[in-house]
């Protein structure tokens, strides 16, 4: 799955070491704005197809990065009820920037198609037969390329298709670009993709793109190698994993004799707390470092018993993503979830108490529980270790399994709750959180943690942690950090 090298004629190429590799990537900032004309030569219109998370944060950094040098247009299925909230975001049918998604897809010389990977599946067929030759066709997830993959299809042989993927969720990548309005840099990191190219013009246009998105940096992959990530991805560490591992520490604490508050505290929030700030700042071996030496073996116990858990089950959801089970499984839940609407997953004890928790949250009293910090950096570092087997960039790895979590995801569980973010995502990615987060509760609960009560945990996992080619990797990659932190309202 190693991404090709690639070459820009308006972008500046760099090289990174990342461990033992190389990579290529771009540096971004406002600096370079003034050569997106140049990116998006051919190219008068871009249409912005959808206006979820992804779609309306997309449309209003293009419009302003591009300023009026490529008209930004924002297409809507008739009779959207998002109509009214793009209108109060600028894009109007008077002014022209908002219309009808068919016709403006038909109009536009880049479509961006980011409208629901079930909408996507659904409307393949009329959304290429209405795109010009030549069209530059944009995805931010490479859903529609395993659905092709699974039902015998392709995208059509005169179009280009790209891929940009900004490395958060749509609301974090509106936030770091309007902050970042005063600070140079400032913006969610991106990875791009060129799967199909018969302009000789899709490099510069991905990268146009990202670095109109604020993309601090963007990082190469391939379309393939994205969703097979993203999607694995979030139903393990940055959604499923993570609810499944608070779900099943919490009744563990309780199981203890320890206070509701107390039990929310030691699991999700010194997960979104302490361990999240650390991991983002300083990379995930320094959650074990600034422990205690008794705190140390209790963080090797509880990750020694962890790891085995998370690289069982994350191999298994890579390999039914790679197969195309789990697209289908997403596919079949379009029809479904019409007649049985997924509900709120917020009913529990513990996430009433974690409202009561986050209300008189004291920062300076979460602790870094090293249990806690065991068993979620023993289940993140067996997706590390489970895409580092199956060929993934080493960018992509850190970016799906560390930097996101903790850096645009994470912070918002922070604020809201873990709950909350599930139910706030797309489809997809609630659809898997579900799925899977029973399974981690379920073996950490079953297998691990009798494990550690039995003393019968086999210690060995954890002797490749600390000297891990992980922290190297996490490391240049802290340095690609934004310039300024995410905040959430």
């Amino acid at each position: 799955m190693q991404p090709l090298d690639f070459e820009s004629k308006v972008f500046d190429k760099e090289y990174i070491q990342v461990a033992d590799r190389r990579e290529a990537i771009v540096r971004g900032g406002r600096n370079l704005f003034p050569r997106l004309p140049q990116a998006f030569e051919g190219i008068d219109q871009i249409g912005v197809i959808g206006w979820g998370p992804q779609g309306s944060a997309q449309a209003q950094n293009l419009r302003d990065s591009l300023a009026g040098a490529v008209r930004v247009v924002v297409g809507l299925r008739a009779g959207s009820g998002s109509m009214e909230d793009a209108r109060k975001a600028g894009f109007t049918e008077e002014n022209g920037t908002l219309g009808e998604m068919f016709e403006v897809m038909a109009a536009s010389d880049m479509v961006l198609l980011l409208i629901s990977d079930a909408a996507q599946t659904e409307l393949a067929p009329r959304v290429f037969a209405t795109l010009k030759p030549g069209t530059t066709l944009g995805l931010s997830h490479g859903f529609l390329l395993g659905h092709l993959q699974n039902t015998g299809g392709a995208f059509p042989d005169n179009i280009d298709v790209i891929a940009v993927c900004p490395k958060g969720m749509g609301r974090s990548v509106r936030a770091l670009y309007e902050q970042g309005a005063e600070v140079n840099g400032a913006g969610i990191n991106a990875s791009f993709a060129v799967h199909q190219d018969v302009t000789g013009k899709a490099v510069d246009r991905a990268l146009g793109w990202s670095v109109a998105l604020g993309s601090p940096y963007t990082f190469q992959t391939t379309l393939s190698s994205e969703y097979i990530s993203d999607i694995a991805g979030e139903r393990s560490i940055l959604l499923g994993a993570v609810h499944g591992i608070v779900e099943s520490l919490y009744r563990r604490y309780r199981g203890e004799g320890v206070a509701p508050e107390e039990a929310f505290t030691r699991s999700t929030e010194s997960i979104t707390g302490p361990i999240t700030r650390i991991i983002s700042k300083q990379g995930i071996r320094a959650v074990y470092e600034q422990l205690t030496e008794q705190d140390r073996e209790t963080f090797r116990t509880a990750y020694s018993a962890a790891y085995p858990v998370g690289c069982e089950l994350v191999t298994e959801i890579h390999d039914e993503v790679r197969s195309g089970n789990e697209i289908r499984s997403v596919v079949l839940a379009g029809e479904r979830v019409k007649r049985y609407p997924l509900g709120k997953i917020d009913g529990a004890e513990m996430w009433r108490i974690g409202e009561k928790v986050r209300a008189t949250r004291v920062e300076e009293e979460i602790p870094l529980d090293p249990f806690t910090a065991g068993v979620y950096c023993g289940v993140m570092m067996a997706q590390i270790d489970v895409l580092m087997e199956r060929g993934h960039p080493y960018s992509e790895i850190a970016n799906e399994s560390v930097i996101e979590s903790v850096d645009s995801l994470n912070p918002y569980m922070r604020a809201r709750g873990v709950a909350y973010m599930v139910d706030n995502c797309s489809v997809t990615a609630r659809l898997g959180a579900r799925k899977w987060a029973g399974r981690f509760d379920y073996l950490l609960t079953e297998q691990a943690y009798p494990a550690v009560d039995e003393g019968t945990v086999d210690a060995s996992a954890f002797d490749a942690f600390l000297a891990h080619p992980i922290h190297d990797v996490l490391r240049t990659c802290g340095e690609l950090r934004p310039a300024v932190d995410i905040y959430v309202e």
